[in-house]
């Protein structure tokens, strides 16, 4: 009859998969507010998880509370029209301040996990003699004393009141009675995109930009990586097949980033042991490496601007 539908079209909108029905019924279970609210809750649960063994000194576990606090910041980013408020503010000044002894600790082993490689070893003790052991064990004492803290007790107690109940929650809630809120994944696939394009615009001159522009474009691939897997793992918004053409790209661009990072700051030039300039102030193979992780950042940019829409 006209106006119905055909056979083929009733069966074929029945022909959903497994996942995309599993993800089409998960998401009705979300709005925004709830979204981010799992996905922070997640990333201090996380915290929690990998203290104990940080204050033992494990480097991994350091590293995986820091991937924890990027991946709670990116997450109020992603959220910022409901999330920031006057709390968060204040939060942000006290997660500034764990982050600076878990950076310092975290750089400590990278520097030193380059130097005890066979290639660089002869140069890094003939730069900084037994500089680089004392000052790990420096910077993991000072991180230690961070997380053994009252002042970090109390910020990871604050961020789980501010998530669970803060102002921002109770400003959501008074505005979702006065209009209908913006569907999860249709804002969800907006700022993905916002974001991507202000990656591809940020990273035009990739190949002329300075430290601190490179290191924020890093940043930034990071946190849209992250959210990208919080919308697939933690909120599944978003069947895990569908951002793999953009996820790949900025996953490669973030780690050469940081290997780049990692590598100019292992090859700082400085003092030898015995106090003088040395004749050779850069480690072996310093511009082969730096000239391959840089056409390696150029290629993962290229291919997220060419991946195309989120």
């Amino acid at each position: 009859m006209p106006g119905q539908p055909s056979v083929r079209q009733m069966k074929g909108a029945d022909q959903t998969s497994p996942q995309g029905r599993r993800t089409a019924a998960s998401t009705v279970q979300f709005d925004c507010a709830t979204a981010f609210q799992k996905i922070a809750l997640d990333c201090v649960g996380k915290v929690r998880l990998h203290h104990s063994s940080a204050c033992a000194g494990d480097a991994e576990a350091v590293h995986q509370i820091r991937v924890a606090i990027t991946r709670l910041r990116a997450a109020v980013s992603f959220f910022a029209p409901i999330t920031v408020d006057v709390e968060w503010r204040r939060l942000k000044k006290q997660i500034a301040w764990l982050n600076a002894s878990l950076g310092a600790a975290r750089d400590s082993d990278v520097v030193l996990e380059y130097a005890r490689r066979k290639r660089y070893r002869a140069w890094a003790q003939r730069m900084t003699g037994g500089d680089l052991d004392a000052r790990q064990t420096r910077d993991h004492r000072r991180m230690i004393r961070s997380l053994r803290s009252l002042r970090f007790h109390d910020l990871i107690e604050a961020m789980s009141g501010w998530i669970e109940g803060g102002p921002w929650r109770q400003r959501w809630e008074r505005n979702a009675r006065r209009k209908p809120v913006e569907a999860l994944k249709a804002y969800s696939e907006g700022e993905l995109n916002r974001w991507r394009r202000r990656l591809i615009r940020n990273g035009r001159r990739l190949k002329t930009l300075g430290d601190s522009d490179r290191h924020r474009l890093r940043i930034r691939a990071k946190r849209f990586r992250y959210m990208l897997e919080a919308l697939t793992d933690i909120v599944p918004v978003f069947g895990h097949g569908e951002f793999r053409h953009v996820h790949r790209p900025a996953k490669q661009l973030q780690r050469t980033l940081g290997d780049l990072r990692d590598l100019k700051r292992f090859a700082r030039p400085g003092l030898s042991a015995e106090g003088g300039h040395t004749g050779q102030s850069r480690p072996p193979g310093y511009r082969r490496q730096r000239q391959k992780l840089r056409r390696a950042a150029l290629s993962a940019y290229r291919g997220l601007k060419d991946a195309g829409a989120c």
